[in-house]
């Protein structure tokens, strides 16, 4: 009978103890979300930031997305995760910047006349690539901007410390 009692009252120690660290979890990313949300507001961003809490530090990535654009709520929530994904993948393994400038010059010459006429044309084509991938993107909350015209995707994830 004592070790039943016994174990019981480990048993109970040990469910109290499990369910305040996941209340605790809880609050931690409900209180985040509440500030990122109310950082926004104030300031409207988009790219990746790091949110420095008293404990650990966290990597947000911010996608805003036009809601005519997408068929569907399951398609813009994949290209959000992409985004995000690409968005931390250039921020935690960098990227290659390579620019293509190409001038192209024509020449007419009028018929009625001896003057010619020189037309410039410019191309500036950007391109970036990026190798690697990180794991671990939470999303961390969606909601609709004022206008109701975008969406807005926070993803996250805990930075190790050293």
């Amino acid at each position: 009978m004592m070790k039943s009692l016994h174990f019981f009252t480990f048993l109970f120690i040990l469910t109290i103890s499990f369910n305040s660290k996941a209340q605790s979890y809880n609050d931690d990313k409900t209180s985040m979300t509440n500030f990122i949300k109310r950082m926004y507001n104030s300031t409207p961003f988009e790219g990746v930031k790091v949110i420095e809490g008293y404990d650990e530090n966290y990597f947000i990535s911010v996608i805003s997305l036009e809601k005519a654009k997408y068929t569907s709520q399951s398609i813009m929530m994949r290209v959000a995760q992409v985004k995000a994904q690409s968005q931390a993948n250039t921020f935690f393994n960098g990227s290659t910047i390579s620019l293509d400038f190409i001038v192209k010059t024509t020449e007419e010459k009028q018929k009625d006349s001896s003057t010619t006429e020189t037309t410039i044309e410019t191309i500036e084509s950007i391109r970036e690539n990026s190798i690697g991938f990180v794991k671990a993107m939470e999303l961390l909350t969606n909601f609709d901007i004022e206008d109701g015209n975008r969406m807005v995707f926070i993803y996250y994830k805990e930075l190790e410390t050293e």
